[in-house]
């Protein structure tokens, strides 16, 4: 391989990282996390900021179900590397829209179970019901460590799934640091 074939590679190497860094960078920007302590729990709010895209709302009124999911995790953070892993939830939300009553029938699962229901014509109450959880119970204060590091951390992915750069997964991933003081 000569020289300037090489050069071409590394070139297309750097454009390659730097696109992904973006997105990764979009993704963070975009997932808002706020962990708060309370005396007996932890609790998240987030929100998926600029989620609710002329996509999305398309795929809605196509009648097709639509689903946002969330991976939450709270993480102890550890020496050498090792995180440990404190509690976990999977929490989803859901729209059917239906094009004869012209309803949107919303569900929000925690870890498989039904946690609420909701028949809304408001299109902006379902942009923030599929995008917006507020204090989200994620574990009691008595399995935490005092005067430790904690973050939570979230992926979150919807489906249908839209386009992304480059085709790739549309999952976004953010975190949230916070020392818990007992």
């Amino acid at each position: 391989m000569d020289h300037s074939m090489s050069r071409r590679l590394i070139c297309l190497g750097c454009v390659v990282a730097v696109l992904g860094w973006s997105v990764m960078v979009r993704g963070a920007e975009s997932l808002r996390i706020v962990p708060l302590v309370s005396a007996d729990e932890v609790v998240v709010s987030f929100e998926l900021a600029d989620a609710y895209t002329p996509e999305i709302r398309e795929a809605i009124s196509s009648g097709l179900r639509t689903t946002f999911t969330y991976d939450v995790e709270l993480r102890m953070v550890g020496t050498f590397w090792v995180d440990r892993t404190v509690a976990t939830l999977a929490v989803s939300t859901s729209d059917q829209f239906d094009n004869l009553t012209r309803r949107h029938s919303l569900l929000r699962t925690v870890d498989g179970r039904v946690a609420e229901t909701l028949v809304t014509e408001d299109e902006a109450l379902v942009g923030k019901w599929l995008t917006t959880f507020t204090r989200l119970p994620l574990v009691g204060t008595s399995k935490l460590d005092s005067s430790r590091e904690y973050y939570v951390r979230i992926r979150a992915r919807s489906r249908p799934h839209g386009d992304s750069l480059l085709g790739w997964n549309n999952a976004i991933t953010g975190q949230s640091k916070f020392t818990f003081i007992r």
